[in-house]
């Protein structure tokens, strides 16, 4: 109701995460989605679709808007899309939106668009993330790696108050950023780098690379346990 209230006469799109990334982790209700294509194209403007993060796998769909069957009009990639070695970014669309450029190409210029080493990595990372088939991979490792963070929020419920996500896009919520400030330091002193929501700080993102095996998802559990395990004596010590 509040996207359809949005909308008026001078609103030529409408840009939507499949999943909010900065914004903490935040899987949308299911139909959302649907509901936003719905709306879209009862009322003329474009659905665009910000695949740079859930992208290529991520969330064990080969595109985040694929877990509720919608096609976009737009929608941007990158990050995966240069397999870790190349930066790339790209915006891919229907035909139909496209061809407004069809009479003066010009108006969508680039300085440095096309680089053909850039394409070359683009291409060589789809091609492994369909023959590796890495959105199941993403698919099977996230659930394993849900299931160990369930039981971790279990044993320090002061400290863990969500974890959420889908496929290999995670997040760990925590009661203070501060709390979670502290967990991200303890984890990279155990080897294991994260981040936080750029725009909720409240909740630690835990995004590994597609191709990490069980072994891996083990080390980082491990690790987190012990991290929070070491934030609790450090808050301890502040209480006493």
């Amino acid at each position: 109701e509040a996207l359809e209230a949005a909308i008026d006469e001078d609103t030529a799109a409408v840009i939507v995460e499949p999943i909010q990334g900065e914004g903490g982790i935040r899987v949308p209700p299911e139909g959302y989605l649907r509901g936003v294509r719905e709306i879209t194209r009862k009322r003329g403007v474009l659905m665009i679709a910000d695949e740079v993060q859930t992208g290529l796998g991520r969330t064990g769909k080969l595109f985040g808007v694929d877990w509720e069957g919608v096609a976009p009009d737009l929608m941007t990639l990158a990050k995966a899309l240069g397999g870790g070695v190349m930066p790339i970014g790209a915006c891919v669309g229907r035909r139909e939106v496209f061809e407004v450029f069809k009479g003066n190409p010009l108006y969508h210029s680039s300085t440095f668009g096309g680089n053909p080493l850039a394409a070359a990595a683009a291409l060589a990372a789809i091609e492994v993330t369909l023959e590796e088939d890495l959105p199941r991979r993403a698919l099977e490792l996230g659930a394993y790696l849900m299931e160990g963070l369930k039981a971790l929020k279990a044993r320090f419920p002061h400290l863990i108050e969500d974890v959420r996500g889908r496929g290999l896009m995670l997040g760990v919520e925590f009661a203070d950023a501060d709390i979670g400030a502290l967990v991200v330091a303890a984890l990279a002193e155990r080897g294991v780098l994260t981040a936080f929501g750029l725009n909720n700080p409240k909740v630690v993102r835990l995004e590994p690379p597609l191709i990490i095996g069980k072994e891996h998802a083990d080390e980082a559990l491990s690790a987190l346990s012990a991290s929070l395990e070491a934030t609790e004596k450090v808050l301890e010590g502040l209480l006493t």
